[in-house]
């Protein structure tokens, strides 16, 4: 795994939800610091994910059960990470806006990155 580009990754990923605060009500992260452990946490909490229930059921996937995934993630990572605050209506609407910014901004999480070369 390149490490550079890991850290690139995570740091795209932390501006990415440095933008989902601003843009979604009841979704709140303190400053560049904490969106960097949110998007290390979440990252981390997915790859666990991945492993106990399998790709489908990934904040990763496609679909219904992946967005609600996402959602369950992003909700469970704010009692990990102090200045980050998340309602459920928070959790599902940066979900969304999280999935709509991956269509333009693909950003794969280190796991995927990994795996993806084989």
């Amino acid at each position: 795994m390149n490490i550079l580009g890991t850290i690139v990754r995570f740091i795209v990923s932390a501006i990415v939800l440095m933008v989902v605060g601003w843009l979604v009500p009841q979704f709140s992260v303190g400053g560049f610091w904490s969106a960097l452990m949110l998007a290390v946490v979440i990252a981390v909490l997915g790859w666990i994910i991945e492993g106990v229930f399998g790709k489908k059921v990934t904040p990763f996937g496609r679909g219904i059960v992946g967005f609600l995934c996402s959602a369950l993630v992003i909700w469970l990572a704010q009692f990990v990470v102090g200045h980050v605050h998340v309602s459920v209506i928070g959790a599902l609407l940066a979900a969304l806006v999280i999935g709509i910014i991956d269509l333009f901004i693909p950003i794969s999480s280190p796991y995927e990155a990994a795996h993806s070369r084989r």
